[in-house]
């Protein structure tokens, strides 16, 4: 592979403006595909089997135009102080609401008038206005969504308090702010990094340009596939943070090579041969988390893991292609006026007739050469690492430890609008209905009896209902029949609010209860409604969770087993990634279940955490931690597969591959922190636990932990037994393949081969030792 893309990496150099011209083409037609496509008409969410699934699909069928999954709204009003909402001018201007309501847009089903359907409070000074759909959330038009505002800012004029709540209002959440936020912080990191403003540009330019094609491709799809309205801001989440990731690594790798006296064609091949090989790898493994997404058999989640993994597909090409491409546009500038300076007082002493020195000569010299630099902040905090690795390792595991000690307490639903800042009108509603009605108004409960196979289907719907009345409840509606009379609608209101424990109690005790009833009369009792809904989709996520971690830590252990052609660096890399995304869990409960520091990311109401969330972040993380571990290890494993002692390796590899891992890491952070503060509470708990999880995972994990047991391992790291080392195909990720080729075969590298033998400065003198 190494060779491979070493020529990929030269030819993009050399064939630069025409390379250019592709992906400058891509991103134009992906932008005009994306600005021609028709709006996204729908965001559908479907659970495929689980019972409110089941609900929604019987209701389709046997109640035609009633849209079952149609938004909703609710139109809620207060009265003044001293006054209640049935007084006659109160009550005249709710009731002409209503019929503006009605006439205001033909998405419009149905509407509740208030003092028919008992939807006034006891103390009467609360009331509210039920308004369904035809159509769901994305498919209504900025008209009616108009008229559901017009009317409620109409009766305001009355003096009374009019909020509205429901789905209805839902629209795509903004996040540009956040992302320029990102982009910022990774070009001060990127600056300070490279100290060239060119170098710092190329990542983000590129990784820019990769998020573009990728999120435009989305939006021009967004219709066809049925993309939800989350889908792009997690795909340029992800996108961004890798792509400026990869770029990084490239960039990095190619401003060494310039360091050794590499020409620059040559130094591009020879960074996209090596960095190139671990980006492939490092992708791979994201792609591999993503697409396993599908394990869960979530069309919404399926289609959002495709999408991301697109998305960093799309960076990967663009690192091993147009990256090359530019440094060849941006020469010599890449490198810092320092390091220009360097290499051309070098030029001017080699040009004044300094020999050649043999090849055990170079390496003594560089080797004298490294020792006599001043160590980098990495060669410190390795050689501290290998003095004390126990301590290291301890330290590193308790500290983890103590913060995933609220992960023992977490709870998962999805959001509602108790969720919402307490500025937003959903919030506002949400409160009203509450302090009017009870929390459980703002989550009731549909039940669907099916009496098709009964012999008395009314008489099985009064059973339903005395048995709900039994388990304690507020309420219960009369069951209202489809025309044929063989099935019925029941609406519940639970005591507590949708997202409590309580309530999904509620749920369990109408389903157990269903299964007395079907036995006794035929009739099958379901349980539907958003509220559970939610409760379904987070058992199918807990159910999906073992099966998912298999199937990607599986296959990534194979896949880093072929990368460092080890059994106990793989093992070591996946036990780590567990520890650090149960930290991680531990300080998103601590957050947003628990409240602590809540207000410091915009946390005003707690709950359980996002269902989707915890393998979501498994996911994502896994991946991004793979890069880390790809990108650290196989330059220890370069060092060591030609010639130094295991701890030698170590400190080799943090040498030159530290710093880069660190402002890879801080990147990704600001990346995904700047979307803690979407409006979006799913974006915000997302990117609050990725950018959290990084940090775990880079600086505490790979930094720390990893050094410790490989220093505790030694050699004993690296073994392979012979039977699988023969099974294994050699995929040459370090390159050693390419270096033989260009060492024995100076064809094999043109006219540049000839500074395979310069002896480089103290920055590279590790290439030297790379000979074989």
């Amino acid at each position: 592979m190494a060779t491979f893309l070493y020529k990929l990496g030269r030819l993009t150099f050399r064939r630069r403006r025409f390379v250019a011209l592709i992906w400058v083409a891509l991103l134009a037609l992906a932008g005009f595909g994306a600005a021609s496509a028709s709006t996204a008409t729908s965001s559908s969410f479907s659970i495929p089997g689980t019972e409110a699934q089941r609900a929604f699909d019987l209701l389709e069928q046997r109640f035609p135009g009633a849209s079952a999954d149609g938004a909703t709204a609710r139109v809620v009003f207060k009265a003044p102080e001293g006054e209640k909402v049935t007084d006659a001018a109160n009550k005249g201007e709710i009731t002409g609401i209503v019929k503006e309501l009605r006439s205001g847009s033909d998405q419009v089903a149905q509407v509740a008038d208030p003092f028919e359907a008992q939807a006034v409070s006891q103390d009467g000074s609360t009331a509210y206005i039920s308004v369904s759909y035809k159509v769901n959330s994305m498919e209504l038009t900025d008209q009616t969504r108009d008229a559901l505002e017009e009317a409620g800012k109409d009766a305001q004029g009355s003096g009374m308090k009019v909020e509205i709540g429901g789905d209805a209002l839902q629209v795509m959440p903004h996040t540009g702010t956040a992302e320029i936020i990102g982009v910022v912080i990774a070009a001060i990191v990127l600056v300070i990094t490279f100290g060239s403003l060119i170098a710092a540009g190329l990542p983000l330019v590129t990784a820019l340009i990769g998020v573009g094609i990728g999120v435009s491709l989305i939006t021009a799809l967004a219709n066809v596939l049925d993309l939800g309205s989350t889908t792009p801001i997690l795909a340029s989440m992800i996108g961004l943070a890798v792509g400026i990731d990869y770029a990084l690594f490239i960039v990095s790798r190619y401003r060494a090579e310039l360091a050794d006296g590499r020409e620059r064609e040559d130094a591009a091949g020879r960074a996209v041969g090596t960095a190139g090989s671990a980006v492939v790898f490092a992708g791979l493994t994201v792609v591999i988390a993503l697409v396993g997404l599908a394990v869960v058999n979530i069309p919404m989640l399926t289609k959002m893991g495709f999408a991301a993994a697109g998305t960093v597909a799309i960076a990967v090409v663009i690192a091993l292609t147009l990256v090359p491409a530019l440094l060849g546009f941006a020469g010599k500038r890449v490198m810092g006026r320092k390091a220009r300076k360097g290499a051309e007082t070098a030029e001017s002493t080699d040009a004044k007739g300094a020999k050649t020195p043999s090849l055990d000569k170079a390496e003594g010299t560089a080797k004298a050469k490294s020792a006599d630099a001043k160590p980098n902040m990495g060669t410190r905090w390795a050689r501290f690492v290998l003095r004390r690795p126990v301590w290291v390792m301890v330290v590193g595991i308790l500290g983890l430890g103590v913060v995933a000690v609220p992960a023992a307490s977490l709870e998962m639903g999805l959001p509602d609008d108790g969720a919402q800042p307490k500025s937003t009108t959903q919030r506002q509603a949400y409160d009203m209905l509450s302090d009017g009605f009870g929390p459980g108004f703002n989550g009731p409960l549909m039940v669907v009896m099916d009496g098709k196979d009964s012999s008395d289907p009314k008489a099985a719907a009064e059973r339903v209902s005395k048995e709900i009345e039994s388990i304690g409840v507020v309420a219960v509606t009369p069951a209202r029949f489809n025309k044929a009379g063989d099935t019925a609608m029941i609406t519940v209101i639970p005591k507590d609010r949708p997202s409590s424990h309580a309530t999904e109690e509620v749920v369990h005790d109408i389903r157990d209860a269903g299964k007395d009833i079907k036995a006794d009369t035929g009739a099958e009792v379901l349980v539907t409604g958003a509220t559970a809904m939610n409760i379904d989709f987070s058992q199918k996520m807990n159910d999906a969770l073992l099966p998912y971690l298999a199937l990607v830590v599986g296959l990534a252990f194979l896949l880093l087993m072929l990368v460092f052609r080890s059994i106990l660096v793989p093992l070591k890399a996946a036990l780590g990634f567990l520890l650090s995304v149960v930290a991680a869990l531990g300080a998103v409960v601590a957050v947003f279940q628990w409240g602590w520091l809540g207000s410091l990311f915009g946390v005003e109401q707690t709950g359980p955490i996002m269902s989707m969330m915890p393998i979501f972040m498994i996911g994502v993380v896994f991946g991004l931690a793979m890069d880390y571990e790809v990108f650290l290890v196989t330059r220890m494993r370069e060092a060591y597969v030609h010639g130094e002692s295991p701890g030698q390796a170590i400190v080799t590899g943090f040498q030159h591959g530290a710093r880069v891992v660190t402002a890879a890491a801080v990147i990704m952070m600001a990346v995904f922190a700047s979307f803690i503060g979407s409006s979006e509470q799913m974006v915000k708990m997302i990117g609050f636990s990725l950018a959290v999880a990084v940090l775990f995972d880079a600086f505490v994990v790979r930094m720390a932990i990893v050094p410790a047991v490989l220093a505790l391992l030694g050699r004993k790291a690296w073994w392979l037994p012979r039977w699988l080392d023969r099974a294994l195909p050699n995929v040459d990720v370090e390159g050693e393949k390419l270096q033989k080729q260009l060492t024995e075969g100076p064809a094999a590298s043109g006219s540049d081969s000839g500074s395979d033998s310069d002896g480089g400065d103290g920055h590279g003198g590790e290439r030297e030792l790379v000979r074989v």
